[in-house]
């Protein structure tokens, strides 16, 4: 977990910000992480890419 953006300092210069911010963080509290499945990245090699449309000279 980055604690580093929760040690940051801000000002906040109106009531409209403030309010929006509270907010924020209380509709925060109850939400929960989303676990994702990061795909396994594909390799290819010159061969691949040659057979690829996108690579092809016209």
């Amino acid at each position: 977990m980055a604690t580093k953006c929760f040690l940051k300092q801000i000002t906040i210069k109106d009531r409209k910000s403030c309010e929006a911010l509270v907010n924020a963080l209380e509709s925060a509290v109850n939400k929960k992480s989303v676990q994702t499945d990061v795909p396994k990245p594909t390799w290819a090699n010159a061969e691949d890419i040659k057979k690829m449309t996108f690579a092809r000279k016209v």
